[in-house]
């Protein structure tokens, strides 16, 4: 199993994205619009410059004054864990539960092609284990 595969499987090949000198006022709503845990920051839709999430919110900008003003660029994730989408699943969750990562972005030769939350991950493999279980089933009722 790859990761393109779980890519497909999520029937959505939307990536949100959000301008690094957006404000963490605008970081908010569109958060909050899309009901989603993290956004690329990007400043072309294709190419991926850093990520933010509700982690970088909450730990870079308690302490900080006037905080929904601040560029998204103060408090993005720079450093981020990519995959491709010729990795294997099993490499992409491994990295998620080694770095303690929420969502991983897809880069196709640097070009952004999707991104992976942990809950994506988690509905795979458990797609995954329902339809083995469902084939052995089979096997042992003789179908």
């Amino acid at each position: 199993m790859r990761v393109h595969d779980v890519l497909t499987s999520k029937g959505s090949t939307e990536v949100h994205t959000i301008a690094p000198d957006a404000t963490v006022r605008q970081l908010l709503e569109v958060m909050a619009d899309l009901n989603v845990g993290a956004l690329v920051v990007s400043d072309d839709g294709t190419s991926m410059l850093g990520i933010v999430s509700e982690r970088d919110i909450v730990r870079k900008l308690r302490d900080v004054d006037d905080a929904r003003s601040r560029p998204v660029s103060d408090i993005m994730t720079t450093d981020v864990r990519v995959c491709s989408p010729d990795d294997s699943f099993g490499a992409l969750m491994a990295v998620m539960t080694e770095h303690r990562v929420r969502h991983v972005p897809v880069l196709d030769d640097g070009r952004l092609v999707g991104v992976l939350s942990i809950g994506d991950a988690v509905k795979h493999r458990m797609e995954q284990l329902e339809f083995e279980r469902d084939q052995l089933s089979s096997y042992v009722a003789g179908g």
